[in-house]
This record gives C-alpha cells, sequence and structure tokens, in this order.
C-alpha cells in the first residue's frame, strides 16, 4: 500500500554489498575525511561492478520508465546483454559525449513551471555510475545541517533542527533567503573549482561533468549555466555549490576558533559539548548565527534582530560575490517568530508562550502548521480521485482507484504528521473532502467491512471515520496524529561499518563468495535484467532452492523461467525461480527414465513435488508421479 517505486535506502545499501562495492565507497569516504586528493577516479566508475550497481539501483526508479529524446526507457536497458552494456558504458566513458536533454515543463504551486532536463536512459546510467562515486567523497565535505537529497537524511530531520534552534536555544529571528531560479543559475567554472578544492581532481571525471552539464537541450541549444533539474546526478551538484554556503555561515560563529578548547566532552551520539564554547562567544561582539538547509531552501536562525539584518545583508552580498547567484527581494525577508510564521518545506514555523521558565521569563515552544497551499492542493487532489472513483465501476480499476487514494493520503499524513497542529489542520479540510466522498459514492459506500490491508488495520483500525468501497478500507483523512520530528542520528552512515549497523543488520544467510561468483560470471547469453533478477532471487531465497530449500552451491544453482519465453514469458523477477540444478531437470525433462533419476536423487515429499508439478505445467509440461510416470490429463 505504501511501497513507492523509489528504491528503499537499506535496499540500496545491500545493492552496494551484493555487487562488491561497499568497501570501495568505504576508503572513497574515509580518504576524503584525511582530506586526501582522487586522481583516478574514471577507472572506479568503469568498474564492471559498478556499473551493474548503478543498473541495479536504477531500474526500479519511477522515473526509470519516463523516456528522454531518444524515447527509450529502462525497458530497452533491459534486452542488453551485460556484457555488451557494461562495454557499452566503458566505450561511452572514454570519450563522453552526452545526447540530447529532452525539456519539460512541471507545474509549480504557484502558476508557473519548473523545467525539467530529461537525459537519455544510457546517459542516467552513466549519471548514476558517477554519482555512486562520487557521493562518498561528498559526503565527508557536507555540511551537518544540509539535509536535502543526500542518504538517511530527510526534510523531517530539517524541521526537527528548526524546531530546536527556536525551542531550545532561544533563536527567534530567523533570516528567510531565497535564490532566484538557483538550478538555471549554476556558473559551471565556479562548480568545477569547488570540486577541485574538495580533493576531486581527476581531470578525466572533471571533463565529463562538464559535459553533462553543456549537455544540449533539445529545442534549446546548449546551456551556459545552470545544472539541469530531472538528471540524477544534479541534486548532488546542487549540494556541492551550497556546500561552501553552510560552512560560511558556520564560520561566522558555530565553528570561530577559541584560544582555548572548551570542549570537554562527546555525547553517547557522538555530539561535541560546544556549551562552554558558545557561553564565551556570547560574551563578544560575534553575531550568533545558524543556518539548516534542505537542497536550495535554507534558514539562518539568529538571537538578536541587529543580528538578523547584519547575516541578511553580508549573505546577499557572498551569494553574488562569490557563487553568482542572486537572491529574490520579495520572498527573501526577516521574519520574528514570535509574531510571524516562517514558512519551510511546506510548514509554517512560529513560536508562542508557553509558562515561565526557572528564572520567571516567558518560556516559547515551537508551534508548526501546514501551509494553507498546500492543503489547499491535498483537498483538491482527493476530490479528483474520488471522481475519478465514482466515473467507474469496474471492480478492478476501483480497487486502484481506491489504492491511489488511500496512498496518497498515507503519503501526506507521513509527511506533515510532524506538524504540531496537524490534527486541527486536515480537520480544516475534512468536512468538504468526507462531504463530497459520501455525495458522490453515496451509493457504494459502507460502514461495515473488514480491513484487510495490514497497515490501514494498524495505523487506522481504531478510527470510527473509516469507511468501504467495495469492500476495500477507504483512509479517513483527519485521522492523523503529531509526531515529534527527529534529527539524524550521527552515529548513521552509510560509508562505516559502524553507522550502516544503524540502519540495517548485516547479511544474513547468505554466502557472500557465492553471490559475488553469481556477479561475476553472468549467463553471457542472457540479457542484463535476467542477470540482475537472479542475484535478487538467490538473496531474496536466502540461497536456497525454492522447491526442496536445501541451501544451494555455486554449481548447484539455476535460475528458471516459470513461464518460458517461447510461451511469452519475460526476464521480470516475477516470472524467474531460483531452483536447484536436479529440481530444474525435473521440471522441463520429458523422458521416464530420467525423470527417475532425479526423483531418487531429490527424493520429493508430496508438497515439493506439487510445486514441481505446478512449475511444469506454467512450463507446458505434463504432471508426474511419485515413482517417475508422466500423467495426462
Amino acid at each position: 500500500m505504501t511501497d513507492k517505486k523509489k528504491i528503499p535506502k537499506k535496499q540500496k545499501l545491500r545493492n552496494a554489498e551484493y555487487y562488491d562495492m561497499q568497501s570501495v565507497f568505504d576508503k572513497l569516504y574515509t580518504d576524503s575525511k584525511k582530506d586526501l586528493k582522487f586522481t583516478n577516479l574514471v577507472e572506479i566508475i568503469k568498474s564492471s561492478e559498478n556499473i551493474r550497481l548503478a543498473y541495479r539501483n536504477m531500474r526500479k526508479n519511477k522515473g526509470s520508465k519516463t523516456a528522454g529524446t531518444d524515447k527509450k526507457t529502462i525497458s530497452d536497458l533491459n534486452k542488453w546483454k551485460e556484457k555488451s552494456l557494461i562495454a557499452h558504458v566503458q566505450r561511452k566513458l572514454d570519450w563522453y559525449i552526452p545526447q540530447k536533454v529532452r525539456r519539460m515543463e512541471i507545474p509549480k504551486d504557484n502558476g508557473k513551471t519548473r523545467p525539467l532536463g530529461i537525459p537519455t536512459i544510457m546517459d542516467r546510467l552513466i549519471q548514476q555510475c558517477v554519482l555512486q562515486v562520487l557521493e562518498p567523497i561528498c559526503e565527508a565535505k557536507f555540511f551537518e545541517r544540509s539535509n536535502g537529497f543526500r542518504p538517511n537524511r530527510s526534510a523531517e530531520n530539517a524541521i526537527a533542527q528548526a524546531e530546536r534552534m527556536m525551542q531550545n536555544m532561544n533563536l527567534h529571528y530567523v533570516v528567510d533567503v531565497d535564490i532566484k531560479s538557483f538550478f538555471d543559475n549554476v556558473s559551471h567554472g565556479k562548480l568545477l573549482k569547488q570540486m577541485w578544492t574538495m580533493g576531486i581532481q581527476d581531470k578525466k571525471l572533471l571533463c565529463i561533468i562538464s559535459a553533462m552539464l553543456k549537455a544540449e537541450v533539445a529545442g534549446i541549444g546548449f546551456p551556459e549555466k545552470g545544472t539541469p533539474q530531472g538528471g540524477i546526478i544534479s541534486p548532488l551538484l546542487s549540494n556541492i555549490v551550497l556546500n561552501e554556503l553552510d560552512w560560511w555561515v558556520a564560520s561566522q560563529w558555530e565553528n570561530i576558533p577559541t584560544r582555548e578548547n572548551y570542549i570537554r566532552r562527546i555525547y553517547a551520539n557522538g555530539t561535541l559539548d560546544k556549551s562552554k564554547q558558545v557561553y564565551h562567544l556570547r560574551k563578544t561582539a560575534l553575531k550568533e548565527c545558524y543556518i539548516v538547509r534542505y537542497a536550495d531552501d535554507f534558514k539562518i536562525f539568529c538571537r538578536k534582530r541587529s543580528d538578523a539584518v547584519k547575516i541578511f545583508e553580508a549573505t546577499k552580498l557572498w551569494l553574488i560575490d562569490r557563487l553568482g547567484l542572486e537572491i529574490s527581494p520579495e520572498k527573501s525577508k526577516i521574519v520574528n517568530l514570535k509574531r510571524h510564521y516562517s514558512e519551510f518545506l511546506g510548514f509554517k514555523l512560529k513560536v508562542r508562550k508557553k509558562g515561565k521558565n526557572k528564572q520567571g521569563q516567558p518560556k516559547y515552544v515551537a508551534e508548526a502548521h501546514i501551509k494553507e497551499k498546500k492543503l489547499a492542493k491535498i483537498k483538491t487532489y482527493s476530490k479528483e480521485i474520488i471522481g475519478k472513483i465514482r466515473q467507474t465501476y469496474n471492480a478492478g480499476m476501483e480497487y486502484k482507484l481506491v489504492q491511489m487514494y488511500n496512498s496518497y493520503l498515507i503519503g501526506v499524513h507521513n509527511y506533515y504528521c510532524i506538524a504540531t497542529h496537524v490534527n486541527l489542520d486536515f480537520q480544516k479540510i475534512a468536512y468538504d473532502v468526507k462531504k463530497n466522498l459520501y455525495n458522490r459514492l453515496k451509493h457504494r459506500i459502507t460502514k461495515k467491512g473488514t480491513i484487510t490491508n495490514g497497515y490501514i488495520r494498524k495505523q487506522y483500525g481504531t478510527s470510527r471515520e473509516v469507511r468501504f468501497i467495495g469492500g476495500h478500507a477507504i483512509v479517513p483523512i483527519a485521522y492523523v496524529q503529531h509526531r515529534i520530528p527527529m534529527d539524524k542520528k550521527r552515529s548513521i552512515n552509510k560509508y562505516t561499518p559502524q553507522g550502516r549497523a544503524e540502519i540495517h543488520k548485516n547479511l544474513e544467510c547468505v554466502d557472500i563468495d557465492v553471490l559475488h561468483y553469481l556477479m561475476n560470471n553472468p549467463c553471457g547469453t542472457e540479457s542484463v535484467e535476467y542477470n540482475d533478477n537472479r542475484i535478487a532471487l538467490y538473496v531474496a531465497q536466502k540461497g536456497r532452492c525454492a522447491v526442496t530449500k536445501d541451501e544451494l552451491y555455486v554449481t548447484e544453482i539455476d535460475c528458471h523461467h516459470k513461464i518460458p519465453r517461447e510461451y511469452g514469458g519475460s526476464d521480470e523477477y516475477s516470472n524467474l525461480i531460483i531452483v536447484s540444478d536436479k529440481v530444474h531437470i525435473l521440471i522441463h525433462s520429458s523422458n521416464e527414465k530420467t525423470i527417475k533419476k532425479y526423483l531418487d536423487l531429490v527424493k520429493p515429499d508430496s508438497k515439493q513435488l506439487a510445486k514441481i508439478n505446478k512449475l511444469r505445467i506454467m512450463a507446458g509440461m505434463s504432471q508426474i508421479s511419485m515413482n517417475g510416470e508422466l500423467l495426462t490429463v
């Protein structure tokens, strides 16, 4: 129900381990932490393991089904033979010339459009190869309160950091800065210099990235500046550009060196205790300021209005002088959080009085609401789906639309539940949406039914507002509870063994040597999709035969097509299954002598024989009896 097309973060980690690249990424991260220089990155990017990993990470993304200028999607890549695809990517990286980028206009909330540049599927695969190698190097250099488009970070972390500034640190003046058309105005030359400064000093790689930035946009021409939104590598490049801003703001206050080292303690989560250092810094005339950033959306929190005024002017000048970026005057301002709301990532943030502290002074707590525009958008889209449900009487289509409605509401509930007043906010639109639901579907909606979906039963099962359409539960729009936003644990890190242990347990019940053998020895006559799914199935089945459940050695592993290709079967995951070589012969053999021989070797019980017969029927073969005779229907 709530699964997205996007690959889960844990799965991406497992993919890197399956394809034997995690140790390489770990070393890049460690070396970057040591400020070492990287001059031979293209060889890592071109490695067959990295290309296979890029294909695996990319193939299940929702965007992989979007065509570029060549009209090709992931389904076209799936047909390639694995060795041919790897060789092709390697040749392209030797002298990289990107194909034309497809231009798309995506509508924004304010009525304007946002331009997207969609590279071809092959160029996106190459970008993914580059991204995987650059990310660990950049992660070691990025600022701790940069939250957008980074592993194991989210908008929730940014909101948690902002609320901590407002409530725990009593920083009640915020500088809201909106960069004018940020993605369209990034200087290519400046970006490449920033990468060089970060230690990425492989000239061939910088030429490849320069070519990506300057790729021709169909119908428009060659861009002289900007990073095209829509490319896989664009979010990382945008973070590289603004990373310099993060560290500059930090250098104005929190990272200022002091004569004496006041840091005497490190908390259990790895955070340094800077309380004594801050105490001494506040005795100076320095401007106290802290930045919280999510992509190009950032806020600078200050204690005094005079500090906010100074840092606002300094930031404007720094952005234009250092990065060549202008701010939007109408959207950039200083906000007193005691009086006004500051908007951030779809939320409205403010502080309100709540009692007094030990010194008898007013105590302020953070208050968060959903933006009015976002609420209106949720209401409008919910009504649109209800309208589509009303227009269909086909049971299958009705079920899909109910699923769509539920998935959408669960998604917005999970995102906005960190707003302190989320329940009151959803109540504002709940009446209209429920009225629309009852009026349009009054003859099909019922109060009685059984919630079959486990997630809905767990999250919404106690609500009296749950209704049913065609026996399927409808998620109640106003049934949402506030959850305190959590910041990212400092110990979580996908590029250290200790950090990964915080994210998921190490691989269990899978022989890594066998896994790497399958990766390094693909079936040469099969497609890249088949070979990738073979590895995925081996892991999913924990290295065991799907029929006998016996652990399989390298020489025993066979990947079977449930429906043969001559009968219309494909190389899709759902059409493949890992079995032992002996079971595979039993599935396909039509010779009773051979069948008896392998029945004696496998010795299946009645349940296992039933599975074999089920697979034989799907493969167009006759069923067999326990004594090896062919049965006729």
